[in-house]
Parts: structure tokens; sequence; C-alpha cells
């Protein structure tokens, strides 16, 4: 079904939807599945990469049986702002809040189907794609060169194995991946679509492939700990509290942490400190706590989707094979027309 270039980016919107457990999971198996069929219809990898990360964390937040929702519900419980075992039913309360989650990921459609306009970096990576001057990554080269041969199972059993090892060991990735090669390596050789050493050299070129995104989130973890040391949620929460009224609080934490995020790449870490702060104030001014709640997650996911730096960033454009760079700058347009119409929609609700 996915014959045309609008359809295949559909396609891949839609199976970003579907795939909602974890955002590196969405990102990697995504990323890798589409990205051979979006080559054969002149799309860029920046647009690619747009179109997953956008159903990345997005896509994770408004889901409640994925990684982010039980991180968030256990962070509300053991901060106070839920009753122990009440913290998953607070969060689903929220969920009609995360205005940026909801519009980051609808606004995917509209830029596919050419009712938002291409800008920037990404309207120069589709010309060349159009042209023809899409430029491969040595890692999809390789790809190119592999065995035609293959079948739906192929493609199937180590999405389903890597899912159903993952959620088994409670969302455990490395172990759900290890066991998905065990399982899938072995069906590959059978079915003579690969050597055993060509799984092998695979297996080597994913953990190259894997090095720069990672070094990338090594250090933004370092950055993380180092601003977490100077103080900088809390001094910026405090720089901003003579400016919270009932009316204006939710606008105002979205676009607090939102800035905290996309400096930090920390997505989860600074809410262990914001939330504490937040909800007491919340409730003592009566503003309802899954308001706030909508707009501490909008800015997590907003911070996860924009941030150059980011783990999901990274990950998505190595996987998409596009320059980490290449794919901040291309979707950071889209990311911020998300963040403002967000910060629209808290204003209109406070209202």
């Amino acid at each position: 079904h996915a014959n045309s270039r609008e359809r295949s980016l559909l396609v891949t919107w839609l199976l970003g939807i579907m795939i909602f457990i974890d955002d590196y999971l969405n990102a990697i198996a995504i990323s890798a599945s589409m990205k051979k069929v979006t080559d054969r219809f002149g799309v860029s990898r920046s647009m690619l990469s747009y179109v997953v990360d956008s159903t990345a964390a997005p896509v994770c937040v408004i889901v409640p049986i994925s990684t982010w929702a039980v991180f968030f519900a256990a962070l509300l419980e053991e901060s106070g702002a839920a009753a122990s075992g009440e913290g998953l039913a607070l969060y689903i309360t929220a969920i009609p809040y995360m205005f940026y989650a909801w519009i980051a990921m609808l606004l995917v459609p509209l830029v596919v189907l050419g009712k938002v306009p291409l800008w920037g970096a990404m309207r120069r990576a589709e010309a060349a794609a159009a042209e023809g001057r899409l430029v491969l990554t040595p890692v999809a080269e390789i790809e190119e060169q592999s065995h035609d041969r293959s079948d739906l199972w192929a493609f199937l059993l180590p999405l389903i194995a890597l899912i159903g090892f993952s959620w088994w060991f409670d969302i455990d990735l490395l172990k759900g991946v290890m066991l998905t090669l065990g399982l899938t390596i072995p069906y590959l050789i059978a079915r003579n679509m690969i050597t055993l050493r060509g799984a092998l050299d695979a297996c080597m070129d994913g953990f190259k492939m894997m090095m720069a995104p990672l070094a990338i989130v090594f250090c933004a973890f370092m950055f993380k700990t180092v601003n977490d040391q100077l103080g900088l949620s809390p001094y910026i929460i405090d720089a901003v509290m003579p400016l919270m009224t009932p009316l204006m609080l939710p606008l105002i934490v979205f676009l607090t942490m939102a800035a905290i995020c996309f400096a930090t790449g920390s997505s989860w870490g600074v809410f262990a400190i914001a939330i504490p702060i937040v909800m007491p104030l919340g409730e003592a001014m009566g503003v309802p706590a899954p308001l706030l709640i909508g707009a501490l997650l909008s800015a997590s996911s907003f911070g996860s989707h924009a941030c150059f730096y980011s783990d999901s960033t990274a990950l998505v454009a190595q996987s998409a094979g596009c320059g980490v760079m290449e794919h901040a700058l291309s979707q950071l347009p889209y990311a911020l027309l998300a963040g403002l119409l967000a910060g629209l929609a808290f204003v209109l609700v406070g209202l």
C-alpha cells in the first residue's frame, strides 16, 4: 500500500503510532524498516527522521502503557502528587491536556500532504532528494548490497520478538534485543537469507553505527549532571515564581520546563525536581492537577523531540541514516510550531 511518496510517509506515521511501548524501540524499528521504502520514492532522510521522531516521544507520552507513562506515574506517587497506586490513574486524566504531544503527532500528515509548507533545511533536503541527490550513509549502502530474498516473517519476527521479550522483562530493551537476536539469526540462517559470518558482521556494523549517538547521549548525561549540580532547574523555577498566576501557571510551567529540557537534553530527570514544586503550587492556586501534569509532559515531549542532542534525536537520526544536526535543524521549525500552538492551547484552557 505504500506505493507513493505520501503513502510511504503516512505508513511510517501509522507504524509509529502502533509501536508505542518505548520511544527508543519506535525510533530504531520504524527507521530501519521504512528507509528503503521511502528511498524508493525520493524521500529525504531528513523527512523520514522527522516523521519517525514525531511519533516517538509524543506517542509514548499519550499512550498510558508505555515506559514514559510508567515512569511519570511512579514519579507522581513518589512526589506525593498522587496517592500510592493512583499515579497511573492521575496520569491518564492528564492525557487530553498533553497538547504538545497531540499537536506534534497530528502535524505530521499535514506536512506530508503539503498542507503545511516545507521550511529551511527540510525544504533543501527534499529538493535534493527530488533531484536524485539523495546521499545514503555507509551503513545504508551496505544494506542496499544485501540479498534481495526475503519474506514477511523476516520483517515481522524481529519486531514481534523485540516487543514481546522487552515487555516480558519489564520493558528492558537490552534483554529484549539479545533474545531477539538469538531467535532471529538462526531463523534467517535456516531460511538461507544470511550466513553466520554475515550475521556477525551485521551485528558489528550495528555496534559501530550506534557509537556516535551513544557518545552524544553520554555527553548529554554529563551536561545534565553539571546543570543539576549548578542548580539550574530550581534557579529558573524560582525566577519565574513571581509571574505565576492561576491563569498563566500552565503556560509558564510549559514554557519554563520546555526551555530547561531543550537546554539540558533531559526529558525525565528534571521533573523529579519540578513536580514537587509545581504540583503543590498549582493546588494552592486552584489549578487542576491534570492540566499541570499535561503542561509538564508537554514540556518533556518537546525537549525529547526538539533538543539537538537528546537521546531520541540521536537515535532517530542514526537509525534513519541522517546526520544528527541535519535532522535536528530540519525538524526544529515544526517542533517550534507545535510548541507555539501548544502554548496557545494552554492559554485558552486557562481562560
